[in-house]
């Protein structure tokens, strides 16, 4: 029989809903079935904590006395630059942002040792940030210099804001080439030295609603330890991929795009990181629930790692140079076991992506559930399914050439 989202919240607000992680409702399924399970359990929920560079922080400061413009000036947060180009007082700090003076990788390997993905930490961590602005000045805003600390707790807004987060499946990264690789899979070693991954598997929020039937547009998540919303379809969705029988893609497909109040959010769930030779970014921790409408919705979050697989692609030449050749595939199951068979070679795997804190995010969102402190929310529109059509272009290069007045 059929459940509603608003039934299911009926119960949580009752005390009587049934939640499972994405974990513990895999051996449920296999002992009860899915009718039963299925007429028994409300929700299922999951989790990830990994790197996600399309990330950032918009943030309103309050008006200085003078008022100073900060739109069309100079702005950083301890060194790092903020973008500015909104008003006044508005700013944007993107994960991946570094600091002018950072030498990158002139010298090569670079460190990357703070960016923005580490401001946004520290901020979260209630840390003093020392803001810098040069500003043009201007009648209304005659204030031309700014130099002082501020902290998250002072500000007017304070908004994680996500463009790209949650990647619905990923690429397997290994290198066939002669040389170290430092990508943002990590450090690749040559000759199939090693093979690193980053899915939080059977845990993994998209992969237990491969076609996005119950989340959308205002489903309320788990978000660097608040509550935050999708807010669209992420940057990169791409679900018209191949798929499995049961609807899991077998390469990159959705994304999701999300938002929160940083201020309830904690440090210990939004992360800055530094990959040598590549850069920095944030990592972020994010729970999605699945409520079960049918047998199956939950049959999809049922999905276990040795259902889910995953590309294995070169990244010193396929990747680098979308040629979109893949080495084949392997399961979730063996990625995890440290061990994966590639051109008949044994390599060594690692995941960029926390099983352990994946588990965590999906326990503490059922105890937010169970406790009625966290209801499902009714999506006002879906994310473009596998029908939809909705496909990732690539960019088309047009040389630029000067127009006739121009010359």
């Amino acid at each position: 029989m059929a459940k509603t989202i608003a039934e299911i919240n009926d119960k949580i607000r009752q005390g009587k809903a049934v939640v499972c992680t994405a974990e513990e409702i895999i051996p449920l399924v296999r002992q009860k079935g899915l009718k039963q399970t299925a007429a028994t359990v409300d929700v299922v929920t999951t989790g990830t904590f990994a790197p996600m560079c399309s990330s950032g922080a918009y943030f309103n400061l309050g008006h200085t006395k003078p008022r100073i413009k900060m739109g069309g000036g100079r702005v950083t947060l301890n060194g790092i630059p903020a973008y500015a180009g909104f008003a006044a007082v508005d700013l944007y700090m993107g994960a991946t942002a570094l600091a002018e003076d950072d030498p990158r990788n002139k010298v090569y390997p670079g460190r990357f040792l703070y960016g923005g993905g580490h401001v946004i930490e520290d901020l979260v961590a209630g840390r003093d940030v020392r803001l810098t602005v040069n500003a043009y000045g201007t009648d209304c805003y005659p204030r031309r210099s700014l130099d002082a600390w501020v902290r998250l707790a002072d500000m007017n807004e304070a908004v994680l804001f996500n463009m790209r987060n949650a990647y619905q499946n990923y690429n397997v990264a290994v290198n066939l080439g002669e040389k170290v690789l430092y990508t943002y899979m990590g450090v690749l070693k040559p000759r199939l030295g090693n093979a690193n991954y980053c899915t939080a598997g059977q845990l993994s929020p998209l992969l237990n609603d491969p076609l996005y039937r119950t989340v959308g547009v205002g489903t309320r998540i788990f978000l660097g330890g608040g509550q935050g919303y999708v807010v669209a379809h992420g940057t990169q969705h791409n679900p018209g991929v191949p798929r499995t029988a049961g609807g899991v893609p077998r390469v990159p497909a959705g994304t999701l795009a999300v938002m929160g109040d940083l201020k309830q959010m904690q440090a210990r769930w939004l992360r800055g990181a530094s990959f040598t030779g590549y850069g920095v970014t944030l990592a972020v921790g994010l729970g999605l629930p699945i409520p079960i409408l049918d047998e199956e919705i939950l049959a999809a979050a049922a999905v276990s790692d040795e259902e889910l697989v995953a590309p294995v692609v070169d990244y010193s030449q396929a990747y680098p140079n979308c040629q979109g050749e893949t080495l084949g595939e392997v399961t979730v199951a063996q990625l995890k076991s440290g061990e994966i068979t590639v051109a008949g070679k044994k390599v060594a795997t690692a995941g960029l992506s926390s099983y352990t804190k994946a588990r965590e995010i999906a326990l503490i969102l059922k105890e937010w559930i169970v406790s009625g402190s966290f209801l499902l929310t009714e999506p006002v529109a879906p994310l473009p399914g596998p029908a939809s059509g909705y496909a990732v272009k690539p960019f088309q290069e047009r040389p630029w050439t000067p127009s006739p007045e121009t010359v």
